[in-house]
C-alpha cells in the first residue's frame, strides 16, 4: 500500500544562498517493502508541478506488473521543498511571524532540494539508492544528487533534463514570472495571490512543453468557418484554469527560480569535471522533439559521466513525452535494469 508521511527536520537548515530555514518538513510516500539488505530502493524525483504520489502521474511505469513494482521495489518519492503538496514552501508558517512566508520565503536552489532529500534518506536509514530516477526538474535534482553524493546512487536515470539551465530555459521561466508579477493581486499576502497571472504563466510554459506538430494535430479545427473562439485558444485557457485549482503562484514562482539555479559545475571546476564525479551506472534519455531541453543537452551529460548510456524516445508531444511515452520508457528502462542485473556490458546506442 502506498503510504504518505511527513519528515520533520528540526535543525537549522542552511541554504546555498547563505539564508537559513529553522528546519523544514518534507511530505513523502513509500510503496512496497524494504528488503533485508536495503538493495531494492527506487527513489523518484517528481516533475515541476508534480507530487509525491508517483502512481498518479507515472502510473504506467509504477505499479503491479510494471517496470517498478512495489512487490519487488521499495519506492520513495518526496515532494520538493518549495512546492505546495505538504513540504515546506511559501505558504508554510514563518515561525518568526506566525504567518505564512508568502513573498518572504527564501530562494531555493536545486542543491537545497537535494540536500533536503538526502536528509530524508538518512532518516529512512537507506544507505544506497538502487535506482534514482527523475524527469525535467526531477532529472536535474537526480543528477545533482548523484554528483553531490556519488556514493549514494547505484543506478541513475535522468530523463529530459540537463546539466545546467540554459539561457533559453531561463528566459522562458522569466516570462512566466513576469506574467505572475503583472497580476495586481501578486503583491497581496494571501494564498491565492497571483493566480490569474499563473494561468498565463502556464499557457506560456505549455508552448515549450509541446510542439508545433502536436498543437496542429490535437487542436485542429473541424471546419474552416470563421470563429470567435478556436480550439487552441480554449485549450490554453483550460490548462491555466486546471492548474489554478491545484497549485499556487508562490510555489510556481519559486520552482522556476529553482530550475534557473541548476548548474552541477558551479564551484566544482566546471560541468565536465562535475559529471565525471558521478559513480552511478547511468541511463540518460532524451525526447527527440523536446524544445525545452533539446537532446544535445542529454548527449552532453552522457558524454562526460564515466559509465553512462544514452537513448532517445520519439514523441511529437515534445518535452511532455517523458510523461506520455511510457511504453518506450518502459522498454528502455527494462533493458537497462535487466542488463545491469545480468552484469553484461551495455554498449550505448548513438543516434
Amino acid at each position: 500500500m502506498l503510504k504518505g508521511r511527513v519528515f520533520n527536520y528540526t535543525d537549522e537548515f542552511t541554504l546555498e544562498s547563505g539564508q537559513t530555514l529553522p528546519g523544514f518538513q518534507l511530505f513523502y510516500t513509500t510503496w512496497g517493502t524494504l528488503n533485508e539488505d536495503s538493495s531494492n530502493v527506487v527513489w523518484v524525483c517528481h516533475a515541476f508541478t508534480g507530487n509525491a504520489f508517483v502512481k498518479d502521474w507515472w502510473g504506467d511505469l509504477f505499479g503491479e506488473g510494471k517496470t517498478f513494482d512495489p512487490a519487488k521495489h521499495f519506492i520513495v518519492c518526496a515532494n520538493s521543498l518549495g512546492s505546495c503538496y505538504g513540504s515546506t514552501g511559501p505558504l508554510s508558517q514563518n515561525p518568526d511571524t506566525g504567518r505564512p512566508y508568502y513573498h518572504k520565503f527564501p530562494i531555493l536552489t536545486i542543491r537545497d532540494s537535494v540536500k533536503a532529500f538526502d536528509a530524508l534518506r538518512e532518516h529512512l536509514e537507506i544507505e544506497q539508492i538502487n535506482v534514482l530516477i527523475g524527469g525535467s526538474i526531477g532529472g536535474q535534482q537526480a543528477l545533482e544528487w548523484a554528483v553531490e553524493y556519488p556514493e549514494v546512487t547505484r543506478r541513475l536515470v535522468q530523463i529530459a533534463a540537463n546539466a545546467r539551465q540554459t539561457p533559453w530555459a531561463i528566459a522562458l521561466n522569466e516570462s512566466q514570472r513576469m506574467a505572475i508579477e503583472q497580476d495586481m493581486t501578486w503583491q497581496l499576502a494571501t494564498d491565492d495571490a497571483g493566480l490569474e497571472g499563473m494561468k498565463t504563466a502556464r499557457s506560456v510554459a505549455l508552448l515549450s512543453y509541446r510542439t508545433y506538430n502536436s498543437y496542429n494535430q490535437a487542436q485542429k479545427e473541424s471546419s474552416s468557418d470563421l470563429k470567435q473562439i478556436y480550439r487552441a485558444a480554449t485549450y490554453q485557457q483550460y490548462q491555466g484554469e486546471k492548474l489554478a485549482k491545484r497549485f499556487n503562484a508562490f510555489s510556481y514562482w519559486q520552482l522556476t527560480k529553482m530550475m534557473d539555479s541548476h548548474n552541477v559545475g558551479r564551484n566544482r571546476g566546471g560541468l565536465e569535471e562535475a559529471l565525471r564525479q558521478v559513480q552511478a551506472e547511468t541511463l540518460v534519455i532524451g525526447v527527440d522533439k523536446d524544445q525545452l531541453f533539446p537532446v544535445n543537452e542529454q548527449r552532453f551529460v552522457s558524454k562526460y559521466i564515466p559509465n553512462a548510456s544514452f537513448q532517445i524516445i520519439h514523441s511529437e508531444a515534445g518535452h511532455d513525452g517523458f510523461l506520455l511515452e511510457t511504453a518506450q520508457l518502459s522498454h528502455l528502462l527494462d533493458t537497462f535494469l535487466q542488463k545491469k542485473q545480468q552484469r553484461k556490458t551495455w554498449i550505448p546506442t548513438v543516434f
